[in-house]
């Protein structure tokens, strides 16, 4: 009995310590890049890296801002996110997602993913 509280609170750190951060505030002039380059280059950890997935966007600030999709340097697409909006995107392997803030203010966004079922 000794042992199981410290197991249990010890299974709780390393879940909330290997969570990724799914909430960020882009400053005006700051654009982000958040799933596509790698360990340690991302925003945000796609745990669907190297394959086909959905990327879930929300506008939880007062701001709009855009998200931009490339690959290799190359734009796919620019999509603006409305204040309280959600955008689901296909991010085909080897897309990159970019959050492009308003220059006007400070923007907040929440990123998670979703496994693309076929």
């Amino acid at each position: 009995m000794k042992i199981l509280f410290p197991v249990i609170s010890l299974l709780f750190l390393i879940h909330f310590k290997g969570k990724a951060q799914t909430e960020f505030i882009l400053e005006p002039s700051q654009s982000m890049i958040m799933t596509g380059k790698g360990p340690g280059q991302d925003g945000t950890i796609n745990p669907y890296f190297g394959q086909d997935c959905y990327a879930i966007v929300n506008n939880i600030g007062e701001r709009e801002f855009s998200i931009r999709v490339q690959q290799e340097g190359k734009i796919i697409e620019e999509i603006p996110i409305l204040k309280g909006e959600l955008i689901k995107v296909k991010l085909l392997k080897g897309y990159e997602l970019y959050l492009d803030p308003n220059p006007e203010g400070i923007a907040k966004a929440r990123v998670d993913y979703e496994r693309i079922n076929e």
